[in-house]
C-alpha cells in the first residue's frame, strides 16, 4: 500500500500526518499531492470528506518555504466558520513544519504575518484595503468549495481579490460539483490545471454505476459520538445482532469505543461473536471477518474517502448506514452515485401520505419564481455557523410544524354522561434532546402539539437533562406523540422517542440490546 514518504512529502510531514492517525494516502491525496507538489495549477473535483484538505494542504506545507512574515498561500473558502475549521485544521501540520497558519474574521494571533491565511472575500478585501495584509508576495491562491461560494455571493467579490495578488502563481481549486462557472473561472485564471479526478475525454461526467442498493445515512449535525450511539441503539431494536462500526482511524475507533462502552455496548474486533459491536479500521480486514454473519448492519462512522472505500466496506451488506456532517452530504452523494448506490434517510422521516412530492414541487416553483436574494442576505449570518443544508432543512421543518398545527383539527373530548371522571394516568417518555442542544420547555411542547395537533393540556412535566429529555403526557395518546416525533428535528438534533425505560434504558441485554417493554 502507497504511504505518504513514497509521495515524497518530508518525514517531518508523514511523521505528524501519522500523529493525526492519517497513514495512508487516499486515491485523490496519491493523484494530487504530486502534481501540486511541482507548482502546477490544479481543479480538484471534490467536496469535505473526501480528504481535499490534505491533498492540497501538505502538498503546500512540503513545498512553500516556511519563513516569512507575509502569506504565501491564501485559502479564500464560503464562511468565516469554515475558514477558522481549515485553518485549525492544517495548523496541526504546520507546527511540525514550522508554517504559521491563521484566519481572518475569528481570534487569530497577527493573521497578517502567517504564512498560510484562510479568510471570505469579504474579509480579504477589507483586510487588503485597510493595510492589514500584503498580498503582493503570495505565491499561492487556493479557492475551497468555489461552487458553494458562487452560490452564496457570486464571482464579483473573488475577482476583485484577484487584484491584490501577483499575475503569475499557482492556482488550486476545489469544487463539486463542477458548474459552468467554476470551469470557465479554472479556465481563466487556473489556466493548464490538471483535473483530479481526471475529467472523462468524452466530456459526459454525469453518468453513474449501475444500481447496486440503497445506503442509508443519518446526518449528524454536531457530536458523531452520539449519532453512533443513536445508530447503533436503533438497529439492535430492529433486531441486528451484530454491528460492524468503520472508522478513518484506530484513534477515532477508540474513543467511539470507549463512549457506547459507558452506555452498556460492549464492543471487540470483527469477527468476535461475543460482543454485538465490532470496530473495524482496514477495510479488507474488517470486511474478511465479518463474512457470513448472520443479523450484521455494517456502519460507517466517517463518510469513505472514495468509490471503492464505499464498496469495501457496504458491499457486503445490503443495509448499511453511513453517518455524515451536513458538509460532507455533496461528497456522500457523488460517491454514492459512481458506486451506484440509491441514497435513503435513516430513519426514514415520517411524512403525511402524498404530503412529500407536493411540498418539494413548491419549493422548486418558489425557487424559479420568487426573489430569494434578500433572505439571502437574511440568513447569511447563519451560513457562518451551519451549513447552509441545515438552515434549509430547519426552515422546512418549521414550516411543517406551523402547517400541522393550523391544518390539523383537535377533537373535542367526549362528553360523559354522568359520574366523575376516571382519573387521567400519565407515562413518562425519553426524548433524545436537552440542555446541551438548548431545548426548551416551548421547543418541546411545541414539537408535541405540532406534530400531533393534541392540545397542550395532553403534556405534562419536563425535565431537561444534559442529553435527553424526560416529559410526562397523558397514557392514551402517548404512543401516538412516540410515533409523531420518531424522525423530526428539534434544534437541529434528530429526534429519537421511546418509553422512559430509566437507567437501563440503554444497558441492554447481553447483547447490547436495550431492554423492550412487554
Amino acid at each position: 500500500m502507497e504511504s505518504f514518504a513514497d509521495l515524497g512529502l518530508s518525514p517531518e510531514l508523514v511523521e505528524a500526518l501519522a500523529s493525526e492517525g492519517v497513514e495512508h494516502p487516499t486515491a485523490l491525496q496519491s493523484a494530487a499531492i504530486p502534481v501540486l507538489r511541482r507548482g502546477n495549477n490544479l481543479l480538484l473535483a471534490s467536496a469535505p470528506g473526501s480528504g481535499t484538505l490534505i491533498a492540497w494542504g501538505a502538498a503546500l506545507l512540503d513545498r512553500i518555504a516556511s519563513e516569512g512574515t507575509s502569506p504565501a498561500v491564501l485559502v479564500v473558502t464560503p464562511t468565516r466558520e469554515s475558514a477558522s475549521r481549515l485553518a485549525e485544521s492544517l495548523q496541526r501540520l504546520g507546527q511540525a513544519t514550522g508554517h504559521t497558519v491563521a484566519a481572518l474574521g475569528s481570534p487569530w494571533a497577527l493573521p497578517g504575518h502567517a504564512r498560510l491565511l484562510f479568510g471570505t472575500t469579504g474579509d480579504i478585501l477589507g483586510a487588503s484595503r485597510g493595510g492589514g495584509i500584503d498580498l503582493a508576495s503570495t505565491e499561492v491562491l487556493v479557492v475551497d468549495q468555489l461552487d458553494r461560494l458562487e452560490r452564496l455571493e457570486g464571482l464579483e467579490k473573488l475577482e476583485k481579490v484577484l487584484d491584490y495578488l501577483p499575475r503569475e502563481g499557482q492556482r488550486i481549486v476545489v469544487a463539486l460539483p463542477v458548474t459552468p462557472g467554476v470551469r470557465d473561472f479554472t479556465e481563466r485564471h487556473a489556466r493548464r490545471a490538471a483535473s483530479v479526478p481526471p475529467r472523462p475525454v468524452d466530456g459526459r461526467e454525469g453518468s453513474s454505476s449501475p444500481h447496486r442498493g440503497t445506503l442509508r445515512f443519518r446526518v449528524t449535525p454536531r457530536f458523531r459520538e452520539e449519532g453512533v450511539l443513536l445508530t447503533v441503539a436503533e438497529l439492535f431494536e430492529d433486531d441486528a445482532r451484530h454491528v460492524l462500526l468503520y472508522f478513518a482511524t484506530e484513534d477515532r475507533a477508540a474513543d467511539v469505543g470507549d463512549y457506547l462502552s459507558l452506555h452498556g455496548f460492549a464492543c471487540g474486533a470483527p469477527g468476535d461473536t461475543s460482543v454485538p459491536v465490532w470496530l473495524g479500521v482496514e477495510e479488507l480486514e474488517a470486511r474478511a471477518a465479518s463474512e457470513d454473519i448472520e443479523g450484521l448492519v455494517v456502519v460507517s462512522c466517517d463518510v469513505p474517502a472514495d468509490p471503492d472505500s464505499l464498496d469495501r466496506r457496504h458491499g457486503l451488506t445490503g443495509n448499511g448506514v453511513v453517518l455524515a456532517f451536513p458538509r460532507e452530504m455533496t461528497h456522500l452523494r457523488d460517491i454514492a452515485r459512481r458506486t451506484g448506490y440509491a441514497l435513503e434517510g435513516f430513519p426514514i422521516p415520517q411524512a403525511r401520505p402524498d404530503d412529500s412530492g407536493s411540498f418539494r414541487e413548491s419549493l422548486a416553483r418558489a425557487i424559479e419564481s420568487e426573489d430569494a436574494a434578500p433572505y439571502l442576505l437574511l440568513l447569511e449570518p447563519l451560513f457562518e455557523r451551519f451549513d447552509p443544508t441545515e438552515v434549509a432543512a430547519a426552515a422546512a421543518a418549521l414550516l411543517r410544524k406551523k402547517t400541522a398545527a393550523t391544518a390539523t383539527p383537535v377533537r373535542p373530548r367526549p362528553e360523559r354522561t354522568g359520574g366523575r371522571p376516571p382519573p387521567t394516568a400519565w407515562v413518562k417518555l425519553f426524548l433524545s434532546v436537552g440542555e446541551r442542544d438548548g431545548a426548551t420547555p416551548g421547543d418541546l411542547v411545541g414539537a408535541i402539539t405540532g406534530e400531533t395537533g393534541l392540545p397542550s393540556g395532553k403534556v405534562g412535566k419536563i425535565e431537561i437533562r444534559e442529553s435527553h429529555t424526560l416529559v410526562e403526557v397523558e397514557e392514551p395518546v402517548a404512543r401516538q406523540i412516540i410515533s409523531a416525533l420518531n424522525g423530526t428535528t428539534i434544534r437541529g438534533r434528530a429526534v429519537r422517542a421511546d418509553f422512559d425505560r430509566g437507567p437501563s434504558r440503554t444497558g441492554g441485554s447481553s447483547r447490547g440490546r436495550p431492554p423492550r417493554r412487554g
